[in-house]
């Protein structure tokens, strides 16, 4: 097993700077993940782990398939440069960004698209939810955040091995799917119909927008009906994960 003693290796300093600098993960299309389950559940696609990176004080499980993975031995300095955690497990692993190929895109049937979503979080609990509704893909329109920030892989919990995650120009694919004669929700206060009202379909794509704005207006008039979570008590609004997961599982379930 190759070891690292120094923090300047530059190695290290290229997982640093996957860590720090969204642009390096979008240029090279490389990330890294923190903690057991989500090295356990990333070594369950090995081409894309590049190297799980392990610390003096942790093991790897014997139950865990690391034939021809690179591991390497790092000391407690660099697990705690590595570390985005307050209490680190201290095994990571530096993997590539899934490539979709385009013609899968037609066989997507039931689509999550988010609209400006900000908060890394949100991002990582809808990308999770839509994982165990049994969503077909997700797509991150402009002004998002980042899928492979620390914070929405946490978040997510390993579903970014699971489904497609895709980033594009929402109006572009709102146009593909019409001509494929999915339904496209919005998701709106205004002119909406409660979700539990509105008719299953077997394909279908739902837009969600951001926190505080919404889905572009622009972008909400392309749609074939506006959907709502009734609010029933005081609250003034819904977070959009949260309101995501009704939604998603609203139009799945039979």
């Amino acid at each position: 097993m190759k070891r690292i003693e120094s923090p300047q290796n530059a190695l290290v300093k290229h997982w640093k700077k996957l860590l720090s600098v969204r642009k390096e993960r979008d240029k090279t299309g490389e990330f890294i993940i923190e903690g057991y389950h989500l090295v356990e559940e990333a070594i369950k696609q090995k081409e894309n782990v590049l190297t799980i990176m392990v610390s003096d004080t942790s093991e790897i499980p014997e139950t865990w398939d690391i034939e021809n993975l690179v591991v390497v031995e790092i000391n407690d300095l660099i697990k705690k440069e590595l570390a985005e955690t307050e209490h680190t497990q201290g095994i990571f692993a530096h993997c590539k960004q899934q490539t979709v190929n385009v013609e899968e895109q037609d066989n997507w049937n039931r689509l999550l698209l988010i609209d400006a979503v900000q908060d890394p979080g949100n991002i990582g609990t809808m990308i999770r939810t839509a994982d165990a509704a049994g969503i077909d893909a997700v797509v991150l329109g402009k002004g998002s955040a980042d899928a492979y920030n620390s914070k929405t892989l946490r978040s997510a919990q390993g579903s970014h091995f699971h489904l497609p995650i895709v980033k594009g120009d929402l109006f572009e694919w709102v146009e593909k799917l019409k001509e494929r004669n999915v339904s496209v929700y919005g998701t709106a206060f205004e002119n909406s119909t409660p979700f539990n009202e509105v008719k299953k379909e077997a394909s279908f794509a739902l837009i969600v927008g951001n926190e505080g704005n919404g889905i572009n207006s622009e972008l909400l008039e392309q749609t074939d009906q506006n959907i709502i979570v009734p609010l029933l008590g005081q609250a003034e609004s819904l977070n959009v994960a949260v309101a995501t997961g009704i939604l998603l599982y609203g139009l799945t379930l039979k």
